[in-house]
């Protein structure tokens, strides 16, 4: 038992308490708890005031939950979201009428009395005494707020909703506390603005404004005196006078609400049998939370933004704290999303694939420079209807997307970043014959070695066998000749590319580790879209690597303040020297120009990428840039199901899809679109000298290699000698300063070997 309090006299608690000597069993008629008759009065007092006593001096109020906006980078809204729809007014910004009427129906004696009304609690004893049970309460508009405040803090918890909410004596006792409390230091005018910003009205809405909206589609402060009598008639039953679904009973509620009003002189009676005569108006505004109500197909950027929010610490230290600020909600936040490019990514993802195809299509685009986010869609909307679906197809699994997609030929490009910055010339020749084995040992990072399996050993071959070299890293690139990079990536070694992937973002879209295996080179690993178009944005920043970033600015409204909070920045790295970047720029830039990419073309505006076509085609891509924006198109099945062979796709039939026929003409006319208006920019590209070889008959080995050595990797060492770079063996065409691709070279495979038998050793 707790003890008394100790010293001389009561305290104002205990003089409140005791002279409302009848709170218990006022408490119980409030509760709907019938107590036996006076007798038991002297006992449940004496209990109650020592109880009251004990109790904390101050009520916590917290913020009252309000709704969130989310705006693209132009201010204009995306979408709302909320765990309760609610937008606080001041008092000033709230009809008088509907002041007038919820004080006239539930708690008429408001500016008379205090926090507690004690002759309306012996009218409710009185009423009840006569009728035998519980029929009339007596609970002022004070305890009604502080009973409301309990409720907001227990949230969405149904336990603390059930502990705030339980018919106890215990639970009015605290109630009355902190009505006496709440009176003496808010004052009547700011307790009936918070009542009337907290209380619930029915239809998700949660305070006047957001009722007003509801209802009528309006501001709280037009409310006319009938639809004021119609909110506030509904506070007292919810779900029993909804004028949506029970217009009879809500127009009899509102018409007693007029009734009060017209009673205790707020308006006349003629005022009230005039709006008595009146239709109810309801002009209804369904609930709009979430981002299944995002515009312009933002949806899961939307819900790629709510998931940066609770997963990023500087929104607060534990995922607890960061859950309860979205929940509490008053946030306002600017996002990075351009809408002109939103647009352009929904258009055209429109145009190419339908949602009910076998297969879907997601695209990202973002800034290089910065790694703002500017568009994010897919071609199954966000929803839980059929061919809809929530999981966001362009992120990583950790952020609400898949297990990702392999991204074929499309991470050449990174390997290739790898060798040149290990100091490989652009005009490397390989042997790169159409089928071999995966070349054995390869080292690995931490001194480990791949080693292939010599009595099963994992081999690998190119799309065509008319694809036989030698080629140098111009042609392979252009063709996207498999063992020409799984030649190179021999050569290096695979830590300087899984480096290379590391610096520039690129990881596994389901978070393990890029396993230290050779395939890797031809692009086997699962990666979502967002982060291949980052990692390209690396090279259009010839060579700068910066985060991803999809929020601007936050604000945060409580009460009537407002203030700004701290949002992710994204963080710049450099992930190779420009030199390396604006090789691969040169490399690149012709493939949507000249190449198999030619469907992907921005016309006269320069642009760069590379296709990339999956084993067993489950996956197609295109991958590009301007050194603007740089744009990863991914189009597949999402289950990894349906091969893309024989398939209808947008109404057009594939016999064999390839990256640059269905994703290429995705991203041309998405990025097409998102860069109209926005300043032509050429790349700085670099001169890769020429490396025809010369006659291949005399064998004798020396210049074959540029490290000096003699033969390739199958032993035919006659083969690859005699073939010079052009400045490696002194048999070249004079350089030129850039190159064309001729129409066909890139075919955008990748056969998706998985060096299967290999071990490290």
């Amino acid at each position: 038992m707790p003890k008394k309090r100790s010293g001389g006299g009561l305290s104002p608690t205990q003089q409140a308490a005791k002279f409302l000597g009848v709170s218990v069993l006022a408490g119980a008629v409030l509760a709907g708890i019938a107590l036996p008759a006076v007798g038991a009065l002297g006992l449940a007092a004496k209990g109650s005031v020592e109880s009251f006593d004990e109790l904390p001096a101050n009520m916590k109020t917290p913020p009252l939950s309000q709704r969130t906006t989310i705006l693209d980078a132009d201010g204009g809204q995306i979408a709302t979201v909320y765990s309760r729809d609610r937008t606080v007014v001041p008092l000033k910004d709230i009809s008088p009428y509907m002041q007038k009427a919820i004080v006239a129906i539930e708690d008429s004696r408001f500016y008379q009395h205090g926090a507690v009304d004690l002759k309306g609690v012996l009218r409710a004893l009185n009423k009840n005494a006569q009728t035998g049970g519980v029929s009339e309460g007596a609970s002022t508009l004070t305890q009604q707020y502080v009973k409301n405040v309990f409720i907001e803090e227990a949230g969405d918890d149904p336990t603390k909703v059930a502990q705030a909410t339980q018919q106890t004596i215990g639970r009015k006792i605290r109630e009355l506390k902190y009505a006496i409390q709440v009176e003496k230091e808010l004052g009547k005018k700011k307790i009936l603005e918070n009542y009337l910003n907290i209380t619930f009205f029915g239809q998700q809405a949660y305070g006047v404004e957001a009722a007003a909206q509801r209802y009528f589609s309006k501001s709280a402060k037009d409310l006319t005196v009938e639809q004021a009598a119609l909110l506030a008639g509904i506070v007292q039953s919810p779900s029993r006078y909804d004028p949506v679904n029970d217009e009879a009973e809500a127009t009899k509620r509102r018409n007693t609400v007029l009734q009060r009003m017209a009673a205790v002189g707020d308006i006349s009676r003629a005022q009230a049998a005039d709006a008595m005569k009146a239709p109810l108006g309801l002009k209804v505004s369904k609930p709009k939370n979430g981002c299944i109500t995002a515009v312009k197909g933002a949806g899961f950027f939307c819900d790629y933004v709510r998931e940066v929010f609770l997963t990023d610490p500087v929104f607060g230290k534990t995922k607890e704290r960061r859950a309860k600020i979205w929940n509490q909600g008053g946030l306002t936040i600017r996002t990075t999303m351009d809408p002109q490019s939103q647009k352009a990514a929904q258009r055209s993802i429109k145009d190419h694939v339908y949602k009910s195809d076998e297969v879907a299509t997601a695209a990202s685009i973002v800034q290089p420079g910065t790694g703002k986010i500017l568009a994010m869609g897919q071609s199954r909307p966000y929803g839980f209807k059929k061919n809809e679906t929530q999981i966001n197809l362009s992120v990583d699994q950790s952020m609400g997307g898949g297990m990702g997609y392999q991204p074929g030929s499309t991470f050449k490009p990174i390997v290739a970043a790898a060798a040149l910055e290990d100091g490989m010339p652009a005009n490397k020749v390989y042997s790169s014959p159409y089928q071999m084995a995966y070349p054995s040992p390869v080292s690995a990072c931490d001194g480990k070695r791949w080693v292939n399996d010599p009595n099963s050993p994992a081999k690998l071959q190119n799309e065509n066998s008319s694809e036989v070299g030698p080629y140098d890293m111009r042609e392979a690139t252009a063709k996207s000749v498999n063992t020409y990079y799984v030649q190179m990536i021999s050569d290096i070694g695979i830590c300087p590319v899984t480096t290379m992937a590391k610096k520039m973002g690129v990881v596994r879209a389901d978070g393990d580790k890029m396993p230290q295996v050779p395939s890797i080179a031809l692009g086997t690993q699962e990666m979502s879209p967002l982060t291949m178009a980052n990692a390209y944005a690396t090279f259009a920043s010839r060579g700068m690597h910066c985060t991803p970033v999809a929020i601007e600015s936050v604000s945060r409204r409580v009460g009537d303040k407002t203030s700004s909070l701290e949002v992710p920045k994204s963080t710049c790295s450099r992930a190779m020297s420009e030199n390396t970047a604006d090789t691969i720029n040169t490399l690149l830039k012709g493939v949507v120009e000249d190449g198999t990419g030619k469907k992907a073309g921005l016309g006269s505006r320069p642009s760069a990428g590379k296709t990339g076509t999956t084993d067993e085609r489950y996956a197609a891509w295109f991958v590009g840039y301007t050194p603007n924006m740089a744009g990863a198109v991914w189009v597949g099945d999402p289950a990894h199901k349906r091969k893309m062979v024989g398939i209808t796709i947008g109404g057009r039939s594939y016999g064999k899809v390839f990256g640059g026929e269905v994703p290429g003409p995705i991203w041309g006319d998405m990025m097409s679109g998102a860069l109209e208006g926005k300043p032509v920019e050429d790349f700085n590209t670099v001169h890769i000298p020429d490396s025809k070889p010369r006659d291949r008959g005399d064998g004798d080995g020396d210049g074959g290699r540029d490290d000096g050595g003699n033969g390739d990797n199958d032993g035919d060492d006659g083969f690859i000698g005699g073939l010079v770079g052009g400045n490696n063996g002194g048999g070249g065409d004079e350089p030129t300063p850039s190159f064309s691709i001729p129409e066909g070279f890139i075919r955008g495979q990748g056969n998706g070997g998985n060096g299967n038998g290999g071990r490290f050793g």
